[in-house]
C-alpha cells in the first residue's frame, strides 16, 4: 500500500489554487450582482460546494494524468519536472485506477449536491448535470485511455472552457440563476491565464512530448511560435480584465488586481526570452500562483465596492 505522502504527491496539491480561481471569481461576480440588483444572488452553500467539486475534479484529472502519461510512455527518464507516482512505482496502476473510481464517485456526489442545492429539480438541473458529466469525462480523458484529447492538441481548449467560460459563468448562474454577457470578459481572462499555465507546462516538456507522440499545442506550433501564442494568451487575459473593470467601474478597489501585473510581466518576459525548454519549469508555478492571486485581488475589488 502506498504511503500517504505518495498519494498527496499524486494529488498535486499545488495545482488546486488554479482550479478554484474561476469559482472564486464567479462567486465574487454573483456577490456583486446581489449588491446591484438585490438579495438572493449569492449563496455560501453554493460557494462551498463549488469549491469542493472543483478541487475533486482537479484531483481526478491529476490522478488520470499520472496514470495516462505512464500508460502512453510519456512519463520517462527524459521528462522534465517532478517524477510521477505511477512512473516511480510508488503507486501501482491498479491502485491508481481504484483511486480514480473513488474520486469519480466523490466528484459526482459533490457535483449533483451542488446542482440540486443551487437549482432544485428542473430542466436547468438536467442541463447542469450533463455539463458536470462532461467535466468529469474531460478530467479523465485528458491523457488517460484510448485517444486522449490531450495527445491531439485539444488540452488548451478544454482548459479555456472549463477553467474559464464554464467555471466563471457556470458559478455565477448557480448563485444567481442568470448571467449577463459582460461576465464573459472575466471568464475569458481566467480561461486564457489557465490555458497559459498548461502552455508553459507543454513548452517545458515539448521535446519529450514530441518524442513520445504527445502532440500538444506547443508541439504543433513549435517552440518559438508557442512562446508567441503564450504572449497572446496572457495579453488577451489582461485586456479582458481591463475591459471588464473599466466597463463596471464604481470605485478604485476594482483596480486592485493590477498589483499582480508586474509578476505577469516578468513571467511573460521570461517565457518569451527562453531558449531552453527546461528553464521554463519555475514559470509553471509562478503563473499558476499569479493567476490565483489575480483572482483573489479581482474578487476582493468587487466585494469591497459592493
Amino acid at each position: 500500500m502506498a504511503d500517504l505522502k505518495h498519494w498527496l504527491s499524486a494529488f498535486r496539491l499545488r495545482t488546486l489554487p488554479l482550479a478554484v480561481s474561476s469559482i472564486i471569481v464567479g462567486s465574487a461576480v454573483a456577490f456583486d450582482f446581489e449588491d446591484r440588483t438585490g438579495p438572493g444572488h449569492f449563496s455560501e452553500s453554493v460557494l462551498t460546494l463549488a469549491l469542493l467539486t472543483a478541487i475533486l475534479l482537479q484531483i481526478l484529472s491529476n490522478l488520470a494524468n499520472d496514470l495516462g502519461d505512464h500508460q502512453h510512455g510519456t512519463d520517462n527518464a527524459e521528462r522534465v519536472g517532478p517524477q510521477r507516482a505511477v512512473q516511480s512505482g510508488a503507486i501501482t496502476p491498479a491502485q491508481m485506477k481504484r483511486a480514480m473510481i473513488v474520486c469519480v464517485a466523490l466528484t459526482f456526489t459533490s457535483g449533483i449536491t451542488l446542482i440540486v442545492t443551487a437549482l432544485g429539480f428542473s430542466v436547468t438541473t438536467l442541463a447542469f448535470l450533463l455539463l458536470g458529466l462532461l467535466a468529469i469525462g474531460a478530467a479523465v480523458k485528458y491523457t488517460f485511455g484510448r485517444n486522449p484529447y490531450g495527445y491531439a492538441g485539444l488540452g488548451d481548449l478544454s482548459v479555456f472552457l472549463f477553467f474559464g467560460i464554464v467555471g466563471v459563468c457556470g458559478t455565477v448562474f448557480l448563485h444567481a440563476r442568470h448571467i449577463e454577457p459582460i461576465i464573459l470578459l472575466p471568464a475569458i481572462a481566467f480561461g486564457c491565464f489557465s490555458a497559459g499555465v498548461l502552455n508553459v507546462n507543454n513548452l517545458r516538456d515539448i521535446k519529450n512530448d514530441k518524442a513520445s507522440g504527445k502532440i500538444t499545442m506547443a508541439v504543433r506550433l513549435g517552440f518559438d511560435a508557442a512562446k508567441g501564442y503564450h504572449g497572446i494568451l496572457i495579453s488577451s487575459g489582461l485586456i479582458a480584465l481591463i475591459a471588464f473593470t473599466a466597463l463596471t467601474f464604481r470605485a478604485m478597489p476594482q483596480w486592485g488586481w493590477l498589483i499582480t501585473l508586474p509578476a505577469l510581466g516578468t513571467h511573460l518576459r521570461s517565457v518569451l526570452r527562453a531558449h531552453d525548454p527546461a528553464s521554463l519549469d519555475p514559470q509553471l508555478k509562478k503563473l499558476a500562483l499569479t493567476t490565483f492571486f489575480t483572482a483573489l485581488a479581482f474578487s476582493a475589488g468587487l466585494i469591497l465596492v459592493a
